[in-house]
């Protein structure tokens, strides 16, 4: 049997009202009598009724809902994210669909058109790793359709845009690294194309040139999968550990980077710290729990949904064309831990 929502006709004839009377009484209008109210709101209520989407995006030409794109929605730094947006959103009468690229441009094509075909009022997007076009994008946003971009933006669209201090970020852990004394300091990065890649490296070099070491090629690898494929990182490892100095430190520039380094750790029963430091872009509940606990760069991913909604709403509820944007940058935090004891 097929789910029949209940509409404003069903009601008017169960109570043998006009539709217009009950649209009226729905609204809540001086024209309809307390008693009248009363008895379309109690059966309302009781039979689940609830304003048609579709009908009320046509009447205010807005449908009220946001399209939100991440990489994957299980990532902790993500998911913590998308507790901000709807922190915000919900609270403004927004509803929002998820979207998930699993790292695939042409996913990330396909999820944009279908949020568009939905008549989203706007979107909040953080690309993937393989995005290296925008004109899905663009075509959107040259049509007037908002978008704010956080955490992996882009430079090409003018618009509003909310990340982390990922220079702060890395520049901070790496110079811990070497305050702790390690000499060989690898890093093991997302793929080139994204922001939060150069941003990190940017600030792993700097950290280096600072304390009078010249970073070295051999010590940084790219994982295009940011480490959704175990297999890219393995690979990347085994290629940093054959070199003729071994690395004795590595700082993991994402999330699953640096959980599936300590995997291939205890696969090959390489030991943290004792044979090799470890200190990662992380935003796992758990990290201070794990043996040993983990030294991590820790993102403000809530406050960071919860500040791209805000600027997206105030963008959508503009009576105005919007023509100034800002670029929102955020504070990390490192939290120093067994991982990186010498």
């Amino acid at each position: 049997m097929k789910f029949e929502a209940v509409t404003i006709k069903d009601i008017a004839k169960a109570l043998g009202l006009s539709t217009s009377t009950v649209s009226r009484a729905l609204r809540d209008s001086y024209e309809i009598s307390p008693e009248t109210k009363k008895l379309v709101l109690e059966y309302a209520q009781n039979n689940n009724y609830r304003p048609n989407p579709i009908a009320l995006s046509l009447k205010e030409k807005r449908s009220r809902s946001i399209g939100i794109i991440v990489c994957e929605i299980a990532n902790s730094f993500f998911s913590q994210i998308i507790n901000g947006i709807e922190s915000i959103a919900y609270d403004k009468g927004y509803n929002v669909i998820i979207a998930q690229s699993h790292e695939s441009y042409e996913r990330e094509v396909l999820n944009v058109q279908y949020l568009a075909s939905r008549s989203i009022d706007g979107l909040l997007v953080s690309v993937s790793s393989e995005t290296n076009d925008l004109d899905h994008l663009k075509s959107l946003h040259e049509r007037g359709l908002p978008i704010v971009f956080f955490d992996r933006i882009v430079d090409e669209l003018d618009t509003h845009k909310v990340i982390v201090d990922n220079f702060k970020g890395a520049y901070d852990a790496t110079t811990h690294l070497i305050k702790s004394g390690y000499k060989h300091i690898a890093t093991l990065a997302g793929s080139e194309y994204l922001s939060i890649t150069k941003e990190r490296m940017d600030g792993y070099r700097q950290a280096l040139e600072d304390n009078g070491r010249t970073a070295d090629p051999a010590y940084v690898q790219h994982c295009l999968h940011g480490g959704m494929l175990y297999e890219e990182v393995e690979s990347a490892l085994e290629k940093m550990l054959r070199l003729p100095n071994k690395p004795d430190a590595l700082l993991g520039c994402a999330d699953k980077l640096t959980t599936n380094c300590l995997r291939y750790f205890r696969k090959k029963k390489i030991r943290v710290p004792d044979d090799i430091a470890l200190v990662g872009f992380s935003n796992l509940d758990l990290t201070d729990l794990l043996s040993p606990s983990l030294t991590v760069v820790r993102q403000p991913a809530f406050e960071m949904g919860q500040l791209s909604t805000e600027l997206l709403i105030q963008q959508i509820e503009s009576k105005k064309p919007v023509k100034d944007f800002a670029k929102k940058i955020l504070p990390p935090q490192l939290f120093t831990r067994e991982s990186t004891e010498k």
